[in-house]
């Protein structure tokens, strides 16, 4: 009987694992502490919940780098890729997710495959025999981290994470905002509903700054160092860095027309269709740490939403991950013990596609070793190539901090022949990707 793989975390990586493994004839078992024990952030048992955003970011597989990212992990049959599309909602060139939909179609097919069983229940310490990924992403439980921490003679790092806050749509003035996608992306009706605008004149604006600065935010404890990942800072560190910030950031008013006729706003709230019946909206970018009550007062403030209700307010969490490029090898195992590996968020990825990515790897890692097999990296010049090589080297250890796919992680274009704009570059890096990544995938037979 072939070795069971045993896997910790039911989440974008471990459901990701758990499929990848199952698919080449390998035994799983998903260890997932949801429902007996709950997080902050989990609202369901589901596997593959989505907690923060509904986004899994561009779409563009041919400019783009989590673009290429999703055309990679579709290419190798990834499960993550096909329920998102599967349950995808208008959101221009965007990829969005009906969440509860799609964490549930996720469940079932996990559920339903032959070589897949779950155990509800909290592990508290590393194993010392069989095979194992630890994919426990951000939320690592106390009592696991601590192993972790003990077994490595490092401690965990560790950033704060923010969530954005969920709003009623018909609690939104549609006299006041209206429908939208940035650049005019949404193609069809239904695209058009995926944005909502809400819009400032200066004054507006400054007031809405002055009342984020002065709201009463969540305090840290003694010792906790608010180490923020830069592409999810919550909006009241970007005011606190420039008065000026968010109206370049989340707050642009650029490709945007106001659909009431009015003179060109001076910043927009965006909020992002976060369901497929169109009843949530999610504020874009609007992650943030203010205590509950203040963060209704402050939110209201924004024209068109001076009635919200919220399906969910904003909130702030701590993200553990591993020094990956000092503890774990090519093969995203731990160096000091290598029956087991790591995947997804806690191995220093951001971002659902990429931690799903480094959970396929890890599961097809996982699989070959346990069938006998060596299964090689995909090559740096890839997507999912470019992260490992990341986290398992790439980086300099002492200032290795989270990091999303990005064409920077890649191995450079050769120029020669001209200079390429940057557009063209990108597709370079592209049709270069999907080559090496077909050829990788082929070659497993």
């Amino acid at each position: 009987m072939t070795e069971p793989l045993h896997i910790i975390g039911g989440g974008m990586a471990g459901s990701e694992a758990a499929w990848q493994a199952a698919q080449l004839g390998v035994p799983v078992v998903i260890h997932e502490m949801r429902p007996k024990v709950g997080t902050f952030a989990h609202r369901t048992g589901h596997f593959a919940e989505l907690v923060c955003s509904n986004s899994f970011r561009s779409d563009d597989d041919e400019r783009n780098a989590v673009g290429l990212l999703h055309w990679e992990m579709r290419a190798a049959g990834g499960l993550i890729m096909e329920m998102a599309t599967a349950h995808r909602l208008p959101a221009g060139g965007a990829l969005a997710v009906d969440r509860d939909p799609f964490a549930e179609s996720v469940t079932a097919r996990l559920m339903a495959h032959p070589l897949i069983s779950a155990l509800y229940e909290e592990v508290t310490d590393l194993p010392s025999d069989g095979r194992w990924i630890i994919a426990t992403g951000p939320l690592t439980s106390g009592t696991l981290a601590n192993s972790i921490r003990t077994a490595t003679a490092a401690d965990a790092l560790a950033f704060f994470d923010a969530i954005a806050p969920i709003v009623y749509a018909d609690s939104v003035d549609m006299s006041v905002a209206w429908m939208q996608s940035r650049y005019d992306k949404g193609e069809t009706a239904e695209e058009q509903t995926a944005y909502m605008n809400c819009p400032m004149n200066r004054d507006e604006y400054e007031a809405f700054i002055d009342a984020l600065l002065a709201a009463d935010k969540t305090e840290f404890h003694e010792g906790e160092a608010a180490g923020y990942f830069d592409g999810c800072l919550p909006i009241e560190v970007m005011a606190e860095r420039g008065r000026e910030t968010l109206r370049f950031g989340p707050m642009k008013p650029v490709g945007l027309t106001d659909g009431h006729g009015r003179a060109k706003p001076y910043a927009v709230v965006q909020l992002r269709r976060d369901n497929k019946l169109g009843t949530l909206y999610n504020i874009v970018g609007f992650q943030t740490k203010m205590k509950y009550g203040a963060q209704v007062d402050v939110l209201r403030m924004i024209p068109g939403l001076q009635n919200a209700s919220f399906a969910r307010l904003g909130g702030i969490h701590r993200n553990t991950f591993i020094n990956s490029p000092t503890l774990l090898d090519d093969q995203m195992r731990l160096k000091s013990r290598t029956h087991i590996r790591f995947a997804g968020q806690i191995t220093g990825v951001e971002g659902y596609v990429e931690s799903a990515a480094m959970g396929l790897l890890a599961g097809r890692m996982a699989a070959a070793e346990i069938l006998g097999r060596v299964l090689a990296p995909p090559p740096p010049d890839t997507a999912m190539g470019a992260l490992i090589t990341h986290i398992t080297g790439g980086a300099e250890a002492k200032t290795f901090q989270p990091m999303n796919v990005n064409f920077g992680l890649f191995p450079p274009i050769d120029a020669r022949g001209g200079r390429k704009g940057r557009k063209d570059r990108y597709k370079a890096y592209t049709d270069r990707a999907k080559a090496s990544f077909s050829e990788w995938v082929a070659g497993q037979g």
